[in-house]
Order: C-alpha cells, then sequence, then structure tokens
C-alpha cells in the first residue's frame, strides 16, 4: 500500500533536516529520505558554525540534528529517491524504501565536487589531516601563512586562487590537466598578486610529512594545504524530470520563497546555488519550510 506524507524531503544534509524540524513542529507529517552521502559528513571540523566557538565535526553535527528532527516529530529513512512524478495536485514518489504520495516535496540533494585523481584511502585522510580541502569561505583562515596549491584553471581556478590569496602569500595555481586554459588578463590578475601558475597533470597524489604532494608539470611538489577548483555535480535529476526550471549550471532555480517552477516543488541548499556554507543551507531550509506549510494550508487547510 503507498504511503502518503505531507511532505517529503529528499536528502538528509543541513537543509534537509532544518527543514524537517520545521515541518514536523508545524504539525505537518514529514518524511526524510537520505541516501547517506551529505558533503557535510566529510567535514572533519567546521569552526565557521554558529554556537559551536570550538568546532564541530561534519558527522556530530548531522547526528545532532537527525536528533532534533526525530524529536520534532520527523521520521527519517535511509534510502534512495529513484523517481519523482507528478501525481494530480501531489506526486509520487518512487524510493528504495517504497512508493510515497507526497503533497509536498522539498529538494535537498545538494552536489557533489569533482575530485582530483586518487584513492578513496587517501582522498578521506588527505580530508581528516586537513590537507585537502574544498570550501575556502569556510576555512581560508585555517590555512593562513600556509603553502596553499589551488588544482583548477578558467576563471573558477583564478577566483579561488585570488580568494586564497589574501590568506597567505604563498599560493601555486596547477591545471588538472596538461596546460592551463587562462586568458592574458588572468595570467595577469594572478602576477599582479604572485599567484605561481603551473601545468599539470596532477597525478601520484599521496600524504607525506606536513603536506599533501603530487606529480605536476614540473615534477613532485608538496603543499601543506591543497583546493581542488574543479567544479561539481548538482544533484539535480529529480527536479528535471518532472520540468522543474534549471540554471545553466544546473542548480535548480526557486523564487524568493524556494518554491520551483512546479507547483508543490521546493529545493534548499546547494542544490539551488553552491554556496557551500551549512547556515546559508539552513537559512534557506526554514524559508522552504515555512512557504510548504502556508502552500499547503492555502490549497487545503488542516484543521486539527
Amino acid at each position: 500500500m503507498t504511503q502518503s506524507v505531507d511532505c517529503l524531503i529528499v536528502g538528509g544534509g543541513p537543509a534537509g533536516l532544518t527543514a524537517a524540524v520545521y515541518v514536523a513542529r508545524f504539525r505537518l507529517s514529514v518524511v526524510v529520505i537520505d541516501a547517506g552521502d551529505s558533503r557535510a559528513a566529510q567535514i572533519p571540523c567546521t569552526r565557521n558554525q554558529a554556537c559551536f566557538p570550538e568546532g564541530i565535526s561534519g558527522r556530530d553535527l548531522l547526528d545532532r540534528m537527525r536528533q532534533h528532527a526525530i524529536r520534532s516529530g520527523a521520521r527519517l529513512e535511509r534510502g534512495v529517491v529513484t523517481g519523482l512524478t507528478i501525481d494530480g495536485d501531489a506526486f509520487a514518489v518512487a524510493a528504495s524504501g517504497g512508493a510515497r504520495v507526497a503533497r509536498a516535496v522539498l529538494l535537498a540533494t545538494g552536489l557533489s565536487n569533482r575530485r582530483p585523481p586518487m584513492s578513496d584511502d587517501v582522498h578521506a585522510a588527505a580530508l581528516a589531516a586537513g590537507r585537502l580541502r574544498y570550501c575556502p569561505v569556510c576555512d581560508g583562515f585555517e590555512v593562513s601563512d600556509q603553502n596553499v596549491a589551488v588544482i583548477g584553471t578558467g576563471e573558477h581556478g583564478v577566483k579561488e586562487a585570488l580568494f586564497l590569496r589574501s590568506y597567505t602569500d604563498r599560493v601555486t595555481m596547477i591545471s588538472p590537466g596538461a596546460t592551463h586554459d587562462l586568458t592574458a588578463a588572468q595570467v595577469k590578475r594572478l602576477d599582479e598578486a604572485s599567484v605561481v601558475v603551473l601545468d599539470g597533470p596532477v597525478r601520484e597524489i599521496a600524504l607525506e610529512g606536513e603536506g599533501l604532494g603530487f606529480v605536476c608539470g614540473v615534477g613532485r611538489r608538496s603543499f601543506e594545504a591543497v583546493y581542488p577548483a574543479m567544479g561539481s555535480v548538482v544533484h539535480s535529476r529529480l527536479a528535471a524530470a518532472v520540468g522543474a526550471g534549471l540554471t545553466d549550471d544546473g542548480c535548480i532555480k526557486v523564487d524568493a520563497h524556494q518554491r520551483t517552477s512546479i507547483t508543490g516543488l521546493y529545493a534548499a541548499g546547494d542544490v539551488v546555488i553552491g554556496l557551500d556554507q551549512i547556515s546559508h543551507a539552513m537559512g534557506e531550509a526554514g524559508v522552504a519550510a515555512t512557504t510548504i506549510r502556508n502552500d499547503l494550508s492555502a490549497r487545503r487547510p488542516q484543521i486539527r
């Protein structure tokens, strides 16, 4: 038998779990289906999350948020949503744990960073050691005065290298491929900021001593911190399946209240805009959840 729910949330990261707390406290039934691959779980320690001045790991933060959602009345399920279709004024949701019908769906599916060529074991160890980092907005402060590498090219790589230059005077940008795809103007900006530019490709990445080392176009180099700036894969497949509008980058288009172009479908977090900030994702989730409550009430008031 297909189960019905007021709101189904896809994704159990900071956005999805925050929304779950709100929706449950609005006295609506809510189920969170989580594949268990939130990028937040990879954070060894964040020190810019409010209320945690000593820092907190991503796993511990997610554990606290799950407990909060459950105490508020949300139901959390581990699984994968494999399909989403419009069913009248609701949605039919196909998932590994069984089918659902939901009056509203919130997509908090996030994105995945493109990684340099390295094994899963080395990747995990480098993250845990703080030698591999993905968000200079979050932790640029942590690499102050360190020898830092940015693996990237084009405008995205240039912006990341220049951003990190405000924390340290030792920044090197290395192409993930054989050569950089940089304009003369970009090269000039990097040169004026004293950012060293090297050709790739990057290979044979390994933890060594007090840094992360690899072979590039000029031989083997080692850095205290390495930031991949290689873009990301946005998890907007479910939105596309029902015809929701997407940006050129594949993010889900929403209005100021987190509504997509499809009635009853909402989105929050990095699947909307890749800001990579937990606080921003949580803020969007609060807006989305409140909008869901108000929209559902307008469509069919719930009298308890």
